[in-house]
């Protein structure tokens, strides 16, 4: 099937270089504010995604994303702020991007080409049918993604995607797939801009809302977060303070004695 890649079609902005640095500065925003009611678009497919994950990790499955280049990164950050944000284990939202680890900071040279390497990578983790794998690429073409989502698909695993444009190959691979058409970007084809704001609000909500949904938000709170520095700890003492009448001080001890908010609160209300 044929498809108009809108992440490389020419900005509408011409002769960037000439343009003065409030004018840059305004035109980017301007086309910035267009990201999330392309993203509001998809919320439906985002849902559904969304559910198909939450009815995995509740059967013990794990969350996967792989990308290339911006779009592994996106996925990386994501996977790495679960932990310290909700307190889970740093093996249930796991970010894979093409050429390893070393290309989180320098591209790796054909690595996003390589169509079978994703399974391999994926495989190092013994990813199984309860697990969920979300490929994210902006064009929607990466080989590194589309050849890890068909292998997941052939091994009876669910599938999702984020790219930019519409009906492309990666949507057309992903059992759920989520398109955010967020048209041509600022400076021609430099998908770091709008897609990948776009992919990482989509991230947000993805991780947000099933960690809701899987009990590790109490109110609006994040009462399992790791106490990681000073700064969470005061959140973590004045979360606690606002469950239960006690002091600073004493909610400081309830936190260093059971470790997290949550812990801490439920001991109280069990006197």
């Amino acid at each position: 099937m044929t498809y108009t890649k809108t992440t490389e079609q020419s900005s509408k902005y011409e002769h960037l270089e000439n343009m003065p640095v409030a004018d840059l500065l305004s035109n980017i925003n301007q086309e910035d504010k267009t990201v999330p009611l392309a993203v509001e678009k998809a919320l439906p497919q985002i849902e559904s995604l969304v559910t198909e994950i939450v009815s995995k990790m509740k059967l013990g499955g794990r969350l996967f994303y792989i990308g290339a280049g911006t779009s592994g990164r996106i996925g990386i950050l994501d996977a790495s702020e679960c932990p310290p944000t909700f307190g889970v284990p740093f093996d249930l939202v796991i970010g894979i991007i093409a050429g390893g680890d070393t290309a989180i900071r320098r591209a790796v040279e054909n690595a996003e080409d390589n169509a079978t390497q994703a399974w391999i990578d994926l495989k190092a983790f013994n990813i199984n049918e309860n697990d969920v794998v979300v490929g994210i690429a902006a064009s929607g073409t990466t080989p590194y993604v589309i050849g890890g989502l068909q292998a997941c698909n052939e091994n009876n695993i669910s599938t999702g995607s984020i790219s930019c444009n519409a009906e492309s190959p990666i949507s057309q691979t992903a059992k759920f797939p989520i398109d955010v058409v967020v048209g041509p970007e600022f400076v021609t084809g430099s998908s770091r801009m709008k897609a990948g704001t776009a992919q990482k609000l989509v991230l947000n909500m993805i991780s947000t809302a099933t960690m809701i949904q899987l009990g590790k938000v109490k109110g609006n709170k994040m009462v399992d977060m790791q106490l990681s520095n000073s700064k969470l700890v005061d959140r973590g003492v004045k979360m606690i303070m606002g469950e239960i009448p006690t002091s600073y001080e004493e909610a400081g001890a309830l936190l260093k004695k059971y470790g997290s908010v949550r812990k801490a609160v439920a001991s109280f209300n069990k006197k």
